[in-house]
């Protein structure tokens, strides 16, 4: 094991994930588990984190860089937003000091948008490390998930961006609505996704009708589950991408996510003739905390 300069932390709602990083970015161990901030109270964060600290064999002499909903309002310590257009490079420099724990620990702020009003966190730190690897990026940048995020950035700095709830959609129309009757069942078809994502380009207007036609198609058509689960996730990609042409109209997005979701929005893409590569959003993460760690290093220690 290399010799560890600070731990990485990506906290997020309902995750937690852990890294100790040797200074040029070298993982020697992790963590991971169920402690996100929806299930913690204020006073856990602290013992949540010394604990999972601990289980790696490190002490509490390593400083500790956080992203994410860590520093929300609701959170262990709020870390206040920065306002687009946001240099990169102020993430690190605008980190801020947990006031009480035995550790050093600096939260990083997320970035605000003040007209249309949008935020976001744990995002901005992904896009640092995509300008850590490539600090010459300008375009856009898709950020898929419960909030898929997307992003103008130029001149190593977040010009604006807009936030989509497709994921959030997907969860409740699958778990939750009366479309959940139709997926009860794992599965897939490329085909009926396809279709999907055609028809809410075509006419967004219809993804209304044809999210409870995929019901009535369990009912009285022929329809898998495999398929309906298809339809709803292209219905909704779709209906997304229609809202958001002016961020990917210029043809070339890069992708930061899981990948299996990546991968859906490159078959979206293809349909509309927009290049796109993934990046996958754990090292994204990683080398967004290490850039922020390079910028604060020399304060850890004063």
């Amino acid at each position: 094991m290399g010799d560890v300069s600070f731990i990485a932390v990506d906290w997020g709602t309902t995750s937690f994930r852990l890294w100790a990083l040797e200074a040029d970015g070298t993982i020697t161990a992790a963590s991971d588990g169920p402690f996100g901030m929806a299930n913690l109270k204020r006073s856990d964060f602290g013992s949540v984190l010394e604990d999972s600290i601990a289980k790696i064999g490190h002490g509490a002499d390593v400083p500790v860089v956080i992203c994410g909903m860590a520093g929300a309002a609701q959170g262990w310590c709020e870390a206040p937003y920065l306002q687009t257009p946001t240099p990169l490079h102020a993430l690190g420099k605008g980190a801020v000091t947990v006031r009480g724990s035995t550790r050093d620990v600096r939260i990083l702020p997320g970035v605000k948008q003040m007209s249309p009003a949008n935020v976001m966190r744990g995002e901005e730190t992904q896009i640092a490390g995509l300008l850590h690897h490539h600090p010459d990026f300008s375009g856009t940048v898709c950020l898929p998930g419960t909030h898929t995020k997307w992003v103008r950035v130029a001149d190593q700095s977040i010009i604006d961006f807009e936030t989509c709830m497709t994921g959030e959609q997907f969860a409740f129309f699958s778990k939750t609505s009366v479309l959940s009757h139709s997926m009860i069942v794992d599965g897939w078809s490329d085909t009926a996704f396809a279709d999907a994502v055609a028809a809410a380009l075509d006419d967004p207007t219809s993804v209304p009708r044809l999210l409870f036609a995929i019901r009535a198609e369990m009912l009285i058509g022929e329809q898998s589950g495999a398929e309906a689960r298809a339809r709803l996730s292209g219905l909704l990609i779709g209906q997304e991408l229609v809202a958001t042409r002016p961020f990917w109209d210029r043809g070339n997005v890069t992708l930061i996510g899981a990948s299996k979701l990546c991968e859906l929005y490159l078959h979206a893409f293809d349909q509309l003739g927009i290049a796109g590569q993934a990046l996958d959003s754990e090292a994204m993460t990683v080398a967004g905390l290490v850039s922020a760690y390079q910028i604060q290093k020399e304060t850890f220690h004063a």
